[in-house]
């Protein structure tokens, strides 16, 4: 059976501060730049989620989207959608929000959700311009 990979897009707005406590202002601005600001700063985040297996011969599908789309509304745009990572997202608490963690944060909450033999591609957009994938790697 042939595999191909289905995506699925979503959205969500998000501020945090990109900085670790225990580095001076200076280096924490030398290393995150504006990024560091002291009163956060907010992206319109833009998430792909791809999910690759093979068709299904019953339903003819990779993967039911309709299903993926609540998993995706449940555990990443109501967990994240107008937060601030730092402040309310308990995995950020501890860990600084970058795009990179941001993307392995999402991977781990969809894969307890999605079938193990479906591989998973997160891709996110901090802007139109710089984003990151992970695979689960």
């Amino acid at each position: 059976m042939p595999k191909v990979t289905v995506h699925r897009k979503a959205h969500f707005n998000a501020a945090h501060r990109l900085y670790r406590e225990e580095w001076s202002d200076d280096k924490n601005f030398e290393v995150f730049g504006k990024c560091n600001n002291h009163n956060f700063h907010g992206h319109n985040y833009e998430l792909i989620v791809s999910l690759t297996g093979e068709i299904d011969q019953e339903t003819g599908y990779v993967y039911d989207l309709g299903k993926l789309k609540r998993i995706i509304k449940i555990e990443i745009e109501e967990a994240l959608d107008h937060k601030n990572l730092n402040l309310e997202v308990e995995e950020f608490k501890t860990l600084n929000p970058t795009a990179e963690n941001i993307a392995v944060v999402i991977f781990n909450k969809l894969r307890k959700h999605i079938p193990l033999h479906l591989e998973i591609e997160i891709t996110l957009y901090e802007t139109p311009r710089n984003f990151v994938t992970y695979s689960g790697n």
